[in-house]
């Protein structure tokens, strides 16, 4: 457990300091090959963990201390015993003794050890005590930043502590089946067999009781199934491709989209992404699928002319950079690495590349606008001030009736994703 604690406080301070999650946890296996399954698996879940109650835990460990501590490894520490005394299996004994040893190696200073040893113990005797204090203030209650809270219960003041409990919510495992290659019934039965059982939710997305690695789903790398949310799933449906058409795939890795696209359609696909590195995944998920499409480009989007080829498209799908605020349960550092004007930043990419992508647009064409944001900064008023500009674009309905204003907002069962389809006239 020492190692395991010692690299979840490596990976926090990281991410702390500005580091994406995922980019560091992916460094650390590239570099530390001699990890176990065991380990890897417990400092995800650690890290995760810490991260994604940040603000209750931190809120403790200020209860509990006298005055705030100068060496944040230490602090690190710390949230990763708490972590596990309250929210894992873990026997608190072990917990705590392992911390102790663990901060032999994190720092010399004299009485770190009693510190630690007392700062964890005194939580398992006065826990109940310690929850409601740190409850007292909404950062602790809600784990967010107070930003982050204020502009939620602005925006949504019937449904903000919903939709910021469901973020703290470990997510769902939802796939999508290739009914090119098999039926939604006969996959969900082929899940039993295999004893999985799953909750069958919107347009056939199934979505798994007990998460399992894709390498125990049946038929996964025969490119029957694909693991998706169900709130991702609605996009390619509502893009109302047909066979022949010519379309667009901007902003595309990992690919489930373009992917989900090739299985409705048999169209001339482009995909597109900025980061090679993501657009090596969407290769990787067409050959899974046994998939090809017309191109597939590392570029800007905003920035057609560096890589159109001057032939317009029947339908894209604009799936843009956003705060990926409705994302959080599967991303929680993003809570933390967020500031609220990041949102301008956002928003002027948005803006850019919606401009860029209508032009490139046929007469009668449909462009699907979609964010993994809950903010109204990123969706409603985008929409409001590209229409405005745009005299030739008028939104078309949706039918899903789960979206409030062409917003699908996060629960237990999905993320949470902006639409808005817009039609060329």
């Amino acid at each position: 457990m020492i190692k395991t604690q010692l690299a979840a406080v490596s990976v926090i301070s990281k991410v702390m300091a500005g580091a994406s999650l995922t980019a560091v946890l992916q460094d650390l296996w590239r570099t530390d090959v001699q990890l176990s399954q065991q380990q890897r698996g417990a400092i995800q879940d650690i890290s995760y963990g810490v991260l994604r109650f940040y603000g209750q835990l931190d809120a403790i460990l200020g209860g509990l201390l006298r005055k705030a501590l100068d060496q944040r490894c230490v602090h690190y520490l710390l949230l990763v015993g708490l972590y596990q005394l309250q929210y894992s299996r873990a026997r608190p004994h072990t917990v705590v003794d392992q911390a102790v040893s663990a901060s032999r190696s994190l720092t010399k200073g004299h009485g770190i050890q009693g510190l630690i040893n007392a700062v964890l113990r005194n939580f398992i005797r006065q826990r109940e005590h310690c929850l409601e204090q740190a409850a007292e203030h909404e950062t602790g209650r809600y784990s967010y930043p107070s930003w982050w809270i204020d502009r939620v219960r602005l925006q949504y003041p019937h449904h903000y502590q919903s939709i910021l409990e469901s973020g703290n919510k470990r997510p769902p495992m939802t796939l999508r089946i290739n009914q090119r290659k098999i039926s939604v019934e006969d996959y969900d039965q082929l899940l039993a067999e295999n004893g999985l059982q799953a909750e069958r939710l919107w347009n056939g997305a199934l979505r798994l009781i007990q998460p399992v690695s894709v390498d125990d789903l049946p038929g996964f790398h025969a490119g029957l199934v694909t693991v998706q949310d169900a709130g991702a799933q609605l996009a390619a449906p509502f893009l109302d491709v047909r066979n022949g058409m010519r379309v667009l795939d901007a902003c595309a890795a990992p690919g489930g989209k373009s992917t989900h696209l090739l299985e409705l359609a048999d169209v001339s696909l482009t995909s597109l992404d900025s980061d090679p590195i993501r657009l090596a995944q969407i290769a990787q998920n067409l050959q899974r699928l046994n998939m090809d499409v017309e191109r597939l480009v590392c570029a800007d989007a905003s920035q057609p002319e560096q890589w159109w080829d001057g032939q317009s498209y029947d339908r894209i799908l604009a799936d843009v950079p956003c705060s990926a605020s409705g994302v959080v349960c599967r991303h929680p550092d993003i809570k933390w690495l967020r500031r609220d004007t990041d949102l301008v930043k956002f928003a002027t990419h948005q803006q850019a590349i919606l401009n860029a992508l209508w032009k490139i647009l046929n007469k009668n064409g449909k462009l699907l606008y979609v964010t993994c944001s809950i903010f109204a900064e990123e969706n409603t008023v985008q929409i409001e001030r590209f229409l405005e500009n745009h005299s030739d674009a008028y939104p078309l309905s949706l039918s899903e009736a789960a979206l409030i204003d062409g917003q699908l907002l996060p629960t237990n069962h999905h993320d949470g994703f902006f639409y808005t389809l817009l039609q060329k006239k």
